[in-house]
């Protein structure tokens, strides 16, 4: 017979180096747990309602169980609450903060300041990409009033994202990945004004991926039926070390509508990426999340959806071929030209394997961006599942590799925390006293005779408590102090078994969720004090909020106010007379074959026109409020 003891000591760890956030998308509790174990720090995810991606809602019981999932490891759970709020869902939003934080979310990420004043419990606010942060005033007044991160603007460039990062005292955010708008978040109208869909209601219709013709005032078409908005994707992988240089501490990978496999290959390639840096500067930087990830498979940014990369305006003012103008679509990697085509059989000199059932994409003798699924694969032989008519010279694509989607199959991590042991004699048998990276200690004991071991016994207690395949543990230093003393298997087990459970309630009881920056009542707005439609002020408290802080005017959101009528539909930093040569200021070289755009151009889709507007003092396009052609 013997007894059970236990005893808990609760130990906060608080790093003196900068902790380096990798914060990944989950459009679901499943991806959100896949992207934890792939490394994350943290997830953003959808709630229920009001999340700028309405297709990636998720229930209160899926976000309480990825909570529970990512607590063990100390890892964040975000959930976007970042649309406009009106006044009569005010108190539904509350309610719906109140189950968040009960469910054991961490943060909230808004848009709508209204949440700086409702009545909801002290969960820690951060300031989303639709708060349109590109300026270290605006920085430095949301940091006053409450919000404990900042996501910047996506436009942003280093120079300017060390500007930000000086001029506040809480972590900046910025993203590394994925798809770009080509408008400044949070201030584009477009979707709205030509659809009534909002992309500040989380409805975005994506009138930036559209195909458009470029015109003059006199109706000539200087482009054709391209998709002239539509950006290539961000790709800051090879800059990380400037950002995290320039005090970016959180590097946000875009993709709220992206699937399980892009997140886990993404999430594991910018984990392997910010450790290298990590390594490299131990004394400086740590990660902000506990456990060691192991992968399972080689990641590869270039093998998940891409419209092609850019690293946008991180390092020019002056980038060229920002845009995917061809397609909105995954183009892929090049893998080789076509030769020969009979119809149902390619022939392809071929930089790459091809597998069956990859998918291969071109563009046609019109331009069109047609694929075929290979069903065949024999060397430069392939054979497609439908008949194709491809000329020879014609570049291929491969934007599905079978291959590597294999790997992404089942289970492809394991996240462990390491977990030091001490057994140890004590005055009634012998006890087990643990303690995990996070700083976490739990000690067991049990009473019991101890008797001289017949043979040594070190390999076969190490044996017995490494045995933690079950748990999120994995064994780092084991210190045996027992000597050569005999201590049966089964008591052993049992004593790691409830060794391990203590700890997982130490944990348990050693998280805290973040608590909210106090509101500065007295911090004013810097610049303008008379808010516009582009300030997205959509409800009462929004308003008493700018008024107490210095607006002198405050027009409605244009969701919020019928009889608003927008002028400026969308601001980008993205011109397209950079874009193609064609720069008033000769910033960037026109081809020898163009001839000079006139000033007044428009952007045609169907029956709508959306004239352009180029500031060229501060490098800015702005699209105007749609007219029907012919009309004035």
């Amino acid at each position: 017979m013997f007894r059970r003891f236990c005893n808990f000591v609760v130990m906060n760890n608080f790093p003196s180096p900068r902790p380096l956030e990798l914060l990944a998308p989950a459009r679901s509790a499943d991806v959100a747990i896949a992207a934890i174990r792939h490394g994350a720090d943290a997830v953003y995810m959808g709630g229920p309602s009001h999340g700028a991606r309405q297709s990636a809602s998720n229930s209160i019981e899926d976000i309480r169980r990825v909570c529970d999932y990512a607590h063990q490891f100390g890892a964040r759970v975000y959930t976007t609450l970042n649309t406009l709020v009106y006044d009569d869902e005010i108190p539904a939003v509350e309610r719906l903060v109140g189950e968040l934080y009960r469910a054991g979310v961490d943060v909230l990420i808004v848009q709508d300041m209204s949440l700086l004043r409702m009545q909801i419990p002290p969960i820690e606010l951060h300031a989303s990409t639709q708060c349109d942060i590109r300026s270290a005033a605006k920085a430095r007044f949301l940091a006053d009033v409450g919000f404990s991160q900042l996501v910047v603007a996506r436009e942003m460039s280093i120079d300017e994202m060390r500007e930000i990062s000086s001029a506040v005292d809480v972590p900046v955010e910025a993203f590394v990945h994925g798809a770009l708008c080509v408008s400044y978040s949070g201030d584009c109208q477009a979707g709205f004004a030509s659809a009534g869909r909002s992309a500040n209601r989380g409805e975005c219709p994506q009138v930036c991926r559209h195909r458009f013709d470029l015109v003059d005032d006199r109706g000539n078409v200087l482009v054709r039926d391209k998709h002239l908005l539509s950006l290539r994707d961000l790709n800051r992988s090879e800059l990380l070390q400037q950002l995290v240089d320039a005090g970016v501490s959180s590097f946000k990978i875009e993709g709220r509508l992206k699937d399980e496999a892009y997140v886990k290959n993404v999430t594991a390639y910018y984990r392997r990426e910010l450790d290298r840096i990590i390594a490299a500067n131990p004394d400086r930087y740590c990660r902000a999340s506990y456990g060691r990830s192991k992968i399972s498979f080689t990641p590869d940014l270039h093998k998940s959806f891409n419209r092609g990369f850019t690293t946008y305006f991180s390092t020019d003012e002056n980038p060229r071929r920002i845009a995917s103008v061809d397609t909105p679509k995954w183009r892929g990697q090049e893998v080789g030209r076509v030769v020969k085509c009979d119809g149902r059989r390619l022939t392809a000199d071929l930089s790459a394997e091809i597998h069956n059932g990859d998918g291969l994409v071109w563009f046609d003798r019109r331009g069109e961006f047609c694929g075929q699924r290979i069903n065949r694969a024999e060397g430069s032989s392939l054979y497609p599942a439908q008949s194709v008519d491809v000329r020879p010279g014609t570049i291929l694509y491969r934007n599905r590799d079978t291959e590597f989607d294999r790997q992404l199959e089942g289970q492809t991590a394991e996240r462990r925390i390491s977990v030091d042991i001490v057994l140890r004699t004590c005055s009634f048998g012998v006890a087990l006293d643990l303690c995990d990276e996070a700083g976490n200690h739990a000690s067991v004991a049990l009473e019991t005779q101890l008797e001289p071991a017949r043979s040594p016994q070190d390999e076969q207690r190490r044996r017995q408590l490494s045995r933690l395949g079950d748990t999120v543990y994995s064994l780092g230093n084991l210190t045996d102090s027992v000597g050569q003393l005999f201590i049966p298997n089964s008591l052993l087990a049992d004593l790691r078994r409830r060794g391990i459970e203590a700890l997982q309630r130490v944990s348990r009881l050693a998280w805290r969720q973040p608590r909210r920056r106090q509101e500065n009542r007295d911090a004013r707005l810097e610049g303008p004090t008379s808010l516009t439609y582009h300030d997205n002020v959509a409800n009462r408290l929004a308003r008493e909020f700018y008024r107490d802080h210095g607006a002198t005017e405050i027009q409605p959101a244009l969701e919020a106010d019928a009889s608003v009528r927008p002028d400026v539909v969308m601001t980008t930093r993205y011109c397209l007379r950079r874009e193609f040569g064609q720069c008033l200021l000769g910033k960037t070289p026109r081809p020898a074959d163009s001839k000079p755009w006139p000033r007044n151009l428009a952007l045609r889709s169907g029956a709508l026109l959306y004239p352009l507007s180029f500031d060229c003092r501060a490098c800015r396009m702005h699209l105007l409020a749609p007219v029907k052609e012919g009309n004035p």
